[in-house]
């Protein structure tokens, strides 16, 4: 029997570590998926550290209920080795992308196609074992998507940092139409919703990053103009060069962050904000009504968004971001490089 091989978590706040065991037997609706590439995610440090910073030295514990050892990963795509003896589309051989936003199925929000924001999920690689594995064991077909003409390495990370920033982009409405986005932070997440506003809007975006590397590599991509939130004349730049934005993604998620996004928008703009990077933002209560703005907070995506974004990449409407492919064993020399803000795009791991 081929074994299954693990990069697992076996305690918080240390490197991951090899382990190996007999790939799990599918039942029922089940499906064992053998994975080709895992993406690497931001998420993937916070899980390892076991906790959120909050800012003012308070810390969100997010050890509790996770048994150890424990496998990481989210970003999966990978082929249909095996399925439980109630699956009917689940054809052994197909290549599939895996959503990994997987909801109790029963809750409020489950119902209404919402499983991301369930409160007793089962997400892949937070809540239940993820891809960093040779194997993954979801709970039913429907939660496989075709990814086909796709390269494997393209498709997964569209499971998340794509997916995030998609349904971000969407939660502007159509304010991402009465001019120029800003997008601020251009890590994975941040450089895919680049390639996807392309995709989305009319009038390319506009980026912030205070690393001058991965502004140069958004300016190459498409982006109209590049900005050094870090610097302190950049609020007056881009006030003087739009007059003011209705539009702002935050990727970072950082009180210097949002007080730049918010700093640059218009009356009646609107800031969605998907980043964990934290911190503790205020903001004068009077301020809000006074440019009338909208501090939204979006988390992963739904299936159906999952669905639209790889039908806009299969069409070829969304141009690939930077990949690093990794052997499954270098898992934590890829975390060790996020971490350390090394990685421009987005890294992926290779089983095969």
């Amino acid at each position: 029997m081929t074994r299954m091989l693990r990069q697992s978590l076996l305690a918080y706040g240390q490197p991951l570590c090899e382990t190996v065991i007999d790939p799990p037997t599918p039942r029922g609706t089940e499906v064992l998926v053998r994975v080709e590439r895992c993406g690497v995610c931001h998420s993937d440090l916070h899980l390892q550290d076991g906790f959120f910073e909050l800012g003012s030295e308070k810390r969100l514990d997010i050890t509790k209920d996770r048994p150890l050892p424990f496998t990481l990963g989210h970003e999966i795509a990978g082929v249909i080795e095996a399925a439980g003896e109630e699956t009917e589309s689940a054809d052994i051989g197909r290549r599939v992308a895996v959503y990994p936003w997987i909801g109790c199925g029963t809750c409020a929000a489950c119902r209404a196609g919402e499983e991301n924001l369930c409160s007793a999920h089962r997400h892949l690689g937070i809540a239940v074992d993820g891809g960093f594995a040779t194997h993954v064991l979801i709970p039913h077909p429907h939660y496989l998507l075709d990814y086909a003409p796709l390269p494997p390495g393209f498709a997964g990370p569209l499971m998340c940092s794509g997916l995030t920033a998609y349904s971000a982009l969407k939660h502007l409405g159509d304010r991402g139409e009465r001019g120029p986005a800003l997008l601020i932070g251009l890590g994975g997440v941040g450089m895919m919703g680049l390639a996807i506003a392309q995709a989305l809007f009319r009038t390319p975006p506009i980026v912030a990053d205070i690393d001058a590397g991965k502004r140069e590599a958004a300016l190459a991509a498409g982006a109209a103009a590049a900005y050094d939130p870090s610097d302190p004349q950049a609020r007056r730049a881009v006030m003087a060069a739009t007059g003011g934005l209705l539009a702002v993604c935050d990727f970072v998620g950082s009180d210097k962050s949002l007080q730049f996004a918010t700093g640059v928008l218009a009356r009646g703009g609107k800031v969605v904000v998907t980043g964990l990077l934290g911190g503790t933002f205020s903001i004068a209560a009077a301020m809000i009504p006074i440019k009338a703005m909208t501090i939204e907070g979006t988390l992963t995506g739904t299936l159906a968004e999952a669905g639209e974004l790889l039908n806009l990449a299969r069409a070829g409407k969304i141009t690939p971001i930077q990949t690093h492919e990794r052997p499954l064993k270098d898992a934590q020399s890829a975390l060790d490089d996020l971490r350390a803000g090394r990685i421009v795009g987005r890294t992926v791991l290779a089983t095969s």
